[in-house]
């Protein structure tokens, strides 16, 4: 059964539809400042100095731009993928990347490195809210993602995340998230309150993803959503950010998170969020 929520897409000052994409970002924002000082509880303040973009939102809004820049024709979408995260992401080199992806990013020959590391997932909320279907919205994944993760548990993952965002934006029920989750992807046979003092740092889509989304399935709420994520610890900026994807995808997000979230991001970036959503 599906339910009625905030729409996916809302409407420009122009009158122009224009998809969402914020929560990502707002998830790595907030689990920054926790990415190397877990906290394991959901009692905190979302906003503080400490907070800051990390590669996360630079790379979710690099994918942003790669799909704005194709104008709905996604056949080179995995070359505009490469240029616009290399482009983008050298003028921040020092906000987190992983070793791999920092020498992929300068490489005069950049190419896929076999990796499943968590980074496939953290970037992609932009497919899943910007797809036509369920089917466009797994290729778009794979074609953004295959480009430096081409292993097939960093295609897995990120396909996961999408998936999960576009049911969550088409209205399904969290019973049915979790149902497909669970048949095509992950067990999802854990509950948070069952690992929150075991689970430990870890940047593989393997043991990053699965914990992500059920930081979702357990929430009821946006905010409570990414509560959750910080809550277990392990990646915490990058679990927030997965999880903030879906969250706001099913939830919407309460305008004041989104203006403080705002705030952390300097013009340029605020530039590429406004093009995507409008």
């Amino acid at each position: 059964m599906r339910v009625t929520r905030q729409p996916l897409f809302g409407k420009s000052p122009d009158g122009k539809d224009g998809a969402i994409m914020i929560g990502a970002i707002i998830g790595d924002i907030v689990g920054s400042r926790f990415e190397w000082n877990n906290h394991r509880s959901k009692d905190f303040e979302l906003f503080t100095p400490a907070c800051e973009p990390t590669d996360d939102s630079i790379m979710t809004l690099a994918i942003a731009k790669a799909l704005i820049s194709c104008k709905g024709d996604y056949s080179s979408l995995g070359e505009k993928a490469v240029y616009w995260m290399r482009k983008i992401g050298q003028h921040y080199p020092s906000c987190g990347y992983g070793g791999r992806f920092i020498e992929w990013m300068f490489s005069d020959n950049p190419r896929p490195y076999n990796s499943f590391g968590n980074g496939a997932a953290m970037r992609v909320s932009a497919c899943g809210f910007i797809a036509k279907s369920l089917d466009e919205a797994k290729q778009l994944s794979k074609s953004v993602t295959e480009v430096t993760h081409n292993h097939p548990e960093g295609i897995k993952g990120a396909e996961a995340t999408t998936t999960a965002i576009f049911l969550a934006r088409s209205g399904e029920t969290i019973d049915e998230i979790r149902r497909v989750i669970q048949e095509s992807y992950y067990p999802l046979d854990f509950t948070l309150d069952g690992i929150r003092n075991t689970y430990r740092f870890n940047e593989t889509c393997q043991q990053t993803v699965p914990q992500a989304i059920e930081a979702f399935l357990e929430s009821t709420s946006f905010e409570d959503a990414i509560r959750n994520a910080i809550s277990i610890g392990g990646d915490s900026d990058t679990l927030a950010a997965i999880t903030g994807g879906i969250a706001e995808a099913y939830y919407g997000i309460p305008e004041t998170i989104r203006q403080s979230a705002e705030k952390y991001l300097n013009p340029e970036l605020l530039e590429i969020l406004r093009e995507f959503e409008y």
